[in-house]
């Protein structure tokens, strides 16, 4: 049994990850505003990171699973309040890279701004750099897209939208970009292992080995469903993250780091349906876009 701090814990990542380690008999506190229900089995730390005061001061974790750290002034304001750990583990994201690096992107790739990810790229850079000016041994890991039960992103649950009321599917160009997915519950394995472990790599990309086209990802979330797309095709110069779930930026991580200590992944097949799954009984959990009403106004 592990005593672990999460940061979070009330949404898709910080939550799946609170729950996967309460499930595994670990201790969990989590550390959020309780604004949102809790996941069974937690400790609740309530209070905001950046106004601790001496909260956390008097009290010792295994391991500090940090999900919740987006810009630098996350890290050293919850830094700065804790006491004693172990582990430090932080999220961070693939968006650090910018879109012109050479691929596949390697953990020692150079890290600047990323014209699609803009802001939020840059401040997981500077929170990376504070985390290890603070904790020189800490975990970073930077995934790729991720997905799975509780991702309240309208991603996957879009596709899962237009399978159920049987809408034609209209795909960016001829659907040949490729995406590179993550499910969650591998990265809770992954930080399992992460802990166990203490493997030499600190620095991980994060992502399943193979990349797959958007037109073969689309059929897999309809086949969740048993139905097959039609698709429509749009060429026209309009910003696909008008009707289509991802931006127009096709990116590789090099995951062999990660590959040595977790080598086996989710299939796509088996994490979607597990995804469609969760979502058929929490759709109410997911923050919708309005992709299906721009496409019915400009496409149709």
């Amino acid at each position: 049994m592990k005593k672990i701090l999460v940061t979070g814990g009330t949404t898709f990542v910080s939550k799946y990850v609170a729950k996967y380690f309460v499930d595994a008999d670990n201790e969990v506190y989590v550390l959020n505003r309780n604004s949102k229900s809790q996941v069974q089995g937690v400790h609740l730390i309530e209070g905001d990171r950046h106004h601790l005061g001496s909260t956390l001061k008097d009290k010792y974790f295994d391991v500090v699973a940090d999900i919740t750290a987006y810009d630098k002034s996350d890290i050293i304001d919850l830094y700065d309040s804790t006491g004693s750990f172990g582990q430090y583990i932080m999220i961070s994201s693939s968006a650090v890279y910018p879109e012109y690096a050479s691929q596949p992107i390697g953990e020692d790739s150079e890290k600047a701004a990323n014209k699609f990810w803009g802001k939020y790229g840059t401040d997981k850079i500077e929170a990376e750099r504070a985390l290890l000016d603070r904790v020189h041994d800490a975990y970073i890991l930077r995934p790729s897209y991720l997905y799975g039960p509780m991702n309240n992103v309208y991603r996957e649950a879009f596709v899962f939208d237009c399978a159920k009321a049987d809408r034609k599917f209209y795909l960016p160009k001829n659907g040949d970009m490729k995406l590179q997915f993550f499910h969650i519950r591998d990265l809770c394995k992954l930080m399992a292992v992460i802990i166990n472990n203490k493997p030499a790599e600190h620095i991980l990309n994060v992502g399943n080995l193979e990349s797959i086209s958007i037109k073969d990802w689309v059929v897999k979330c309809y086949a969740c469903y048993g139905k097959k797309p039609e698709f429509i095709y749009v060429y026209d110069d309009i910003e696909q993250r008008e009707y289509f779930s991802f931006y127009n930026y096709e990116y590789k991580l090099d995951v062999e780091r990660q590959k040595k200590i977790y080598p086996e992944t989710i299939s796509l097949d088996t994490g979607l349906k597990e995804a469609a799954k969760w979502y058929d009984e929490h759709e109410e959990e997911v923050n919708k876009k309005l992709y299906c009403q721009y496409i019915d106004t400009n496409l149709s």
